[in-house]
């Protein structure tokens, strides 16, 4: 591994480290950011995207030697924590970020295809809260899912702190934007998904209960909503079937990705594991 030591915050060497809190600047340069050490081994590790260069603190980089000499010819830039939270625009977490090469987006009959030996698949509608994004897709990588389908109006889940939050998942779980929201749910059904649509509503069906009703061999796609409004109309119905997670009298709901967590988790006993975990 090439290792270079900073000193001046204009080394053009990185350039693409400067206004890192800006989502819209990194998505014009075809970039993200990976933060924390622990993501930054699981972008190394990743399948799905490539790594451009890592900076780190001193300290940092002894913590990650041993990956970081994995990747003969990425540039290793090693400054002093102090100047490093100088570059990049806020106190970094434990002195590691690394920038990551956008992949190109996923099609979304593509990302269906792929996912269907998984049998599971979630689906997020005007998800904002970055959040919530990583929490889910932390939950789609612990149970398996094949992959994500997002409104366009969801929080991008390669933004730093949605990347941060999932541990990484988001860089392992392969995941599609659908520009013609709801259409693309009959793309869904087609691709053998039985849409179970999470609601608190008390019409809707006990998730076990819904789960078990499912046709045998079929998959099941998990459609959570937003954060206080829940699913549209629009998408509520193109689901087949409404499912609840049943909960003490006098609580209405349960954080979004916290329901994906028990949804996908009620999902994977009924329908068991796949061969292989997606995107690692």
């Amino acid at each position: 591994m090439p290792l270079a030591s900073i000193t001046d915050l204009d080394d053009p060497r990185v350039a693409d480290y400067r206004d890192v809190p800006d989502p819209v600047l990194l998505r014009e340069r075809g970039v993200f950011v990976a933060e924390g050490r622990l993501v930054v081994r699981q972008l190394l590790s990743s399948a799905r995207v490539r790594a451009r260069s890592v900076l780190v603190s001193p300290t940092a980089l002894d913590g990650l030697r041993d990956v970081l000499e994995q990747h003969e010819g990425m540039p290793v830039y090693v400054m002093d924590v102090t100047r490093l939270s100088s570059l990049v625009g806020f106190n970094v977490h434990r002195g590691c970020l690394a920038i990551g090469e956008r992949p190109p987006a996923i099609p979304l009959q593509t990302l269906l295809d792929e996912a269907r030996p998984s049998r599971l698949l979630v689906v997020i509608e005007h998800v904002g809260n970055a959040d919530n994004i990583g929490g889910i897709f932390r939950n789609a990588l612990a149970f398996g899912a094949g992959g994500v389908v997002l409104s366009s109006a969801c929080c991008d889940p390669l933004y730093r702190k949605a990347i941060r939050v999932s541990m990484g998942a988001s860089l392992k779980v392969p995941f599609a934007a659908d520009s013609s929201w709801p259409a693309g749910l009959d793309a869904v059904t087609t691709a053998g998904f039985q849409l179970l649509a999470m609601s608190p509503a008390p019409s809707a069906v006990d998730i076990d209960d819904a789960v078990a009703a499912c046709v045998p061999g079929s998959g099941i796609a998990v459609m959570l909503g937003h954060e206080g409004s829940g699913l549209t109309g629009a998408a509520g119905r193109g689901a087949g079937v409404h499912a609840r997670i049943p909960m003490q009298p006098g609580v209405d709901s349960l954080n979004v990705s916290t329901a994906a967590g028990v949804a996908l988790h009620a999902c994977r006993r009924h329908l068991g594991w796949p061969p292989a975990a997606p995107g690692c």
